[in-house]
């Protein structure tokens, strides 16, 4: 019936069975993620009550810094490996033990790296120092990810979920005690570096339960510069996505103080729960995107739009709601040295409609070997949020920062693709994607 409302479909798969796995992958991530909103949002919360804004503020500023150099640790291998591991199962001791290895290089570089940077910055700061280099040690177990790469690639991230949910709860009980005992800001550092070092030891068990050796794991050098060739962009693509994505906590933190990162971070802490959304659908589905990819167009097509459609459809039914009750839920969850969260919270949350159709674009880049193009993108992004952050921040302050990131978002991930004849067919699959209703 013409104008009748339909939801997007993702029934296009090869049989029953590829399609109730990927529901149940989906269904697993989104329990994980689920849990950990839950859990996570009411401990978080706490702890920024405890914490106070100017305490939270510092620690978020600290993490921010250290999270935009999370791209060398991750080299942009994520889905280049998932994707070899998908079209060749058979060499997967030789990619899992490459992609891990050259994961442990990055790792160790963005420990020192940054450590070395706030030195010359902050030298007299000696906490934010101290901060900077506990957070750091995350990127050493970031490694261990490498095993989630192979059970994305097997439709099987509930082992992944179960690894990392167990270090999850059992870090968040530490946060509470932490809380009780009156613990210091540093002991919250080194409770955010505990939890990546349980879930790697989680993965490394699970692994190995199921029949799995880390010792049989090889290493070869051309694998490593096809690779490192094919990620490179991504690399410099997870720069400007963390730049747009955490440049507006640090420069409010340099162009105003840490009290104005606390109650921006409320807001964001809110408005970036739902992120995980988008990921975890597009991570079960990119498999089977990939693989249509090399047996129809049509098809491939098909499932690219629909998954778009999807996304546009669960960004808006979230961020309306959130956007005309943003005060009500920042005085509800934060308090009252909060309350200027708010008005952040009612613009910042409709970035999310952008994030979901960038993320519903990647599998598109990816299987079309355009990652240079996904760089041009995001370097765009990224160049708008800080130009506007410059702009807005020192009349508006946190709520510039806000207008900042939603137009940064929506030039990055989807406008730039506007620009270019080779992502011009992307460009339309998302823009028709927002005609939800139709």
């Amino acid at each position: 019936m013409p104008g009748k409302f339909k939801i997007p479909q993702l029934s296009l798969f090869k049989s029953h069975s590829e399609l109730r796995a990927v529901i149940a992958n989906t269904g697993w991530l989104f329990v994980d993620r689920i849990l950990r909103m839950g859990a996570g949002l009411v401990v978080g919360v706490w702890v920024a009550r405890y914490l106070g804004a100017k305490q939270f503020g510092l620690l978020n500023y600290a993490t921010a810094f250290i999270t935009l150099f999370g791209p060398i640790a991750s080299l942009g291998l994520d889905n280049v490996v998932v994707r070899h591991l998908v079209h060749d199962a058979l060499s997967k001791k030789e990619i899992l033990g490459t992609a891990f290895r050259l994961k442990l290089l990055g790792g160790i570089i963005s420990l020192l790296l940054p450590i070395s940077i706030i030195l010359l910055l902050q030298q007299n700061d000696t906490l934010t120092v101290e901060l900077v280099a506990i957070l750091g040690v995350i990127s050493i177990f970031q490694a261990f990810d490498t095993i989630d790469l192979w059970f994305q690639s097997q439709v099987q991230s509930k082992y992944t979920v179960l690894a990392k949910n167990t270090a999850f709860f059992l870090v968040t009980l530490a946060r509470v005690i932490l809380i009780w005992m009156q613990a210091p800001l540093v002991a919250f550092a080194w409770a955010i570096v505990a939890e990546y070092m349980l879930g790697a030891v989680g993965l490394a068990i699970v692994y190995r339960i199921k029949g799995y050796s880390f010792w049989s794991w090889g290493w070869s050098y051309k694998l490593a510069r096809d690779l490192l060739k094919e990620s490179w962009p991504l690399i410099f693509s997870g720069f400007a996505i963390l730049i747009y994505m955490k440049i507006d906590q640090i420069m409010l933190g340099t162009m105003m103080d840490d009290q104005a990162v606390g109650i921006y971070s409320a807001a964001v802490r809110v408005s970036e729960i739902w992120y995980f959304i988008p990921m975890a659908i597009t991570s079960s589905v990119s498999p089977s995107i990939f693989a249509a990819k090399k047996t129809s167009e049509l098809l491939y097509y098909q499932r690219l739009k629909k998954l778009l459609r999807l996304m546009a459809l669960i960004s808006v039914v979230l961020a309306l709601p959130i956007s005309f009750l943003s005060e009500t839920i920042i005085m509800m969850l934060f308090g009252n040295d909060y309350a200027m969260a708010g008005p952040i919270l009612a613009i910042h949350i409709w970035a999310s409609l952008f994030v979901f159709l960038g993320v519903g674009a990647d599998p598109w880049f990816i299987a079309e070997s355009l990652t240079d193009l996904s760089l041009y993108r995001t370097v765009s992004g990224a160049v708008i949020n800080v130009l506007l952050n410059l702009l807005l921040i020192p009349s508006y302050g946190g709520v510039g920062a806000a207008i900042a990131t939603v137009i940064a978002y929506a030039c990055g991930s989807v406008f730039a693709n506007a620009t270019h004849r080779k992502t011009w067919k992307i460009f339309k699959l998302q823009m028709s994607s927002l005609l939800i209703f139709n």
